[in-house]
């Protein structure tokens, strides 16, 4: 993670977590709407985040301990195997969590953004950033030892625990970012109306771009 473009690519993709209703906002809008106060919207994004964050955070958590074990060709293709089979997964049914009802507290947002995120794979969506980002920080002339433990077989590891938080950290600012705009800009202007038929929509392409990203994994 020492180059500039993973963190512009983890910036981007939680810019586009953040546009994806089922990843939050549309759970705030709600939420203001039923109370009628924008400040119900504020509110609900930050523990929203959170569980996002959380979410993310146990898949990096995982890819970064698998990194340093696996062969990195077959870390590669396990990784892209799974968001491809996910996607199709995910068009084919594409259910969400119904277990909590609209009168919610902070840890109940927390449990339903964790939920919402892990059910649309959001932390798999960023498993190519990181595993490009440590396949060119290998190559460098800085990461001699690192390369040569990839030739012998093995990924070096994606980044300290500091690098991997602030990794987290930076996509989950995106998501928050963009998701409070989203939600706002529907509150003060377009309410609910434009997404009566835009929900399947979005979730269709939100499965398959999962099932994108994979095979762009496939050619890393």
């Amino acid at each position: 993670m020492t180059h500039l473009w993973p963190w512009l690519a983890l910036l981007g993709l939680g810019a586009l977590h953040g546009v994806n209703p089922g990843m939050g906002w549309l759970f705030a809008l709600c939420l203001g709407l039923q109370e009628r106060r924008r400040a119900a919207v504020l509110a609900a994004l930050p523990p929203i985040a959170l569980g996002h964050a959380l979410s993310v955070g146990l898949v990096v958590f995982i890819v970064a301990v698998l990194s340093a074990t696996l062969e990195p060709q077959l870390l590669k293709y396990a990784s892209a195997s799974v968001l491809i089979g996910y996607g199709a997964f995910r068009a084919v049914r594409a259910r969400h969590p119904r277990w909590v009802g609209m009168r919610v507290g902070f840890r109940d947002l927390i449990m339903w953004s964790f939920l919402m995120a892990s059910a649309h794979g959001a932390g798999l969506m960023l498993l190519p950033v990181f595993l490009a980002a440590s396949s060119a920080d290998a190559q460098g002339p800085a990461h001699h030892h690192a390369s040569a433990g990839a030739h012998a077989g093995h990924l070096p590891t994606l980044g300290g625990p500091l690098i991997l938080t602030a990794a987290v950290i930076v996509h989950t600012l995106a998501h928050l970012v963009v998701a409070g705009l989203v939600a706002l800009l529907f509150y003060e202007k377009l309410g609910l109306t434009i997404l009566k038929r835009a929900w399947f929509n979005i979730d269709f392409a939100w499965a398959l771009a999962l099932a994108v990203t994979g095979v762009i994994l496939l050619f890393l």
